[in-house]
């Protein structure tokens, strides 16, 4: 309640601020848009073209997930509106903290702090960009764990039931699957295929309409996956999978330009356990040219030379730096689309089934699968993940809260 009250107080007073801000502004000569010039109105901040440009730069260089033209507005804004809550709260991180988070950031590269600083600088981001971005990350960070923490924390009963959700006792299961592209142009006929398509209860049926839409390379062979641990799959898929009889599919799963539906086929309880994966190392190519048979043909020669994901680095060369993402992570943090993929796939194995938002070919590679050691570890993995991705809703749900009650103006 105190959190609440406060955040109505900081936004009635930044109404006032941006009310006279507006009232002066009316009556100055409007000067000409330049690097540092407005590019946002954030109540009574500012977002300029100069922080535009470097946090596009920045995503560009580090090859950060998403579109950065697409999400770099996006996330300044969002910063924007956290700054004004830290401030209110007067959190701000040491600079202890900031320059352990660029040692980490550092280290990801393989570099100390002041050569990670010194390359960055070399790709045109300055060190402000750098520190800017870590610091809100730290603080924010910092600020829903302090007011959340006690309540996401998960209780010994939910974390059992997660722990038998990721396949403890080598519980596997087979599948078939439909993946349709969605474009703004048939997005309502794909929903209305899709929910038609999750009504099938026939193995035959749904093969044939594998064989009709899907996109994904299983379609020359009517959708149908081969054996998969339930490990393998998305954390947020394996309830939903577990629930299904066999011929029974999923509603119609939204993921990045597409819409997947499996159907079960049948499920089975291995005599070995599977191994729970504490991290996935996987690597994804963008490839221009989308599904064109030229670029088809080039992930296909590329697939005959590459036998690890070192090796994509060479195919890499010469290209720009967002080319290449490389990353390991948790399984709860992999995009869906990615992980879906990931899930089929053996260590050095390649996907081509997946077209990025900006039209490109995703030439996705599994480069390692990192095993949870023990149960205590298990659990404490599990704890960890279940507690994060509460904290992220919480902070996605206060973040949508803020901006729906602020006033946003692109100039």
């Amino acid at each position: 309640m105190q959190l609440k009250n406060r955040l109505s107080a900081l936004r009635a007073f930044r109404r006032v601020l941006l009310t006279l801000g507006l009232v002066s502004a009316l009556s100055a000569p409007v000067a000409a848009q330049g690097l540092f010039s407005p590019a946002y109105i954030v109540d009574a901040d500012a977002v300029t073209y100069y922080e535009l440009d470097q946090r596009i730069l920045f995503m560009q260089v580090l090859r950060l997930p998403g579109n950065p033209e697409e999400t770099a507005a996006e996330e300044l804004i969002n910063d924007r509106l956290k700054q004004a809550v830290l401030r209110d709260v007067g959190l701000e991180a040491s600079p202890e903290a900031i320059n352990e988070a660029l040692d980490n950031f550092a280290q990801r590269a393989n570099l100390k702090r002041e050569e990670f600083i010194k390359a960055l600088a070399q790709e045109g981001v300055d060190y402000e960009t750098l520190r800017d971005y870590v610091k809100i990350n730290i603080e924010w960070r910092d600020f829903i764990s302090g007011q959340y923490l006690g309540q996401a924390r998960p209780t010994p009963e939910e974390i059992d039931r997660a722990l038998a959700l990721e396949g403890n006792g080598g519980l596997r299961v087979l599948l078939s699957e439909i993946v349709i592209p969605v474009t703004p142009q048939n997005l309502q006929a794909v929903q209305a295929e899709a929910d038609r398509i999750a009504g099938i209860t026939s193995f035959e049926a749904f093969s044939a309409e594998a064989a009709r839409f899907s996109a994904t390379e299983s379609r020359e062979n009517g959708g149908r996956l081969d054996w998969m641990p339930i490990s393998n799959l998305p954390p947020a898929l394996r309830p939903v999978v577990l629930a299904l009889k066999p011929g029974e599919v999923t509603s119609p799963l939204a993921i990045p330009n597409a819409v997947a539906l499996f159907q079960m086929r049948d499920i089975q309880e291995g005599a070995t356990p599977v191994p729970r994966h504490a991290e996935i190392e996987y690597a994804v190519l963008y490839i221009a040219g989308g599904r064109s048979a030229e670029t088809l043909g080039h992930a296909t020669y590329l697939r005959s030379v590459t036998d690890t994901c070192d090796d994509l680095y060479a195919s890499a060369l010469g290209h720009p730096h967002e080319v290449l993402f490389r990353e390991s992570m948790a399984p709860s943090q992999i995009p869906r689309d990615i992980a879906l993929e990931l899930a089929k796939l053996d260590e050095g194995e390649i996907s081509t089934a997946l077209t990025s938002r900006d039209g490109r070919l995703m030439f996705v590679m599994l480069c390692s699968r990192a095993p949870v050691a023990s149960d205590e570890e298990a659990r404490e993995q599990v704890a960890i993940s279940l507690t994060q991705q509460r904290l992220n809703a919480l902070s996605d749900s206060l973040v949508a809260q803020l901006r729906a009650d602020a006033h946003i103006v692109e100039k």
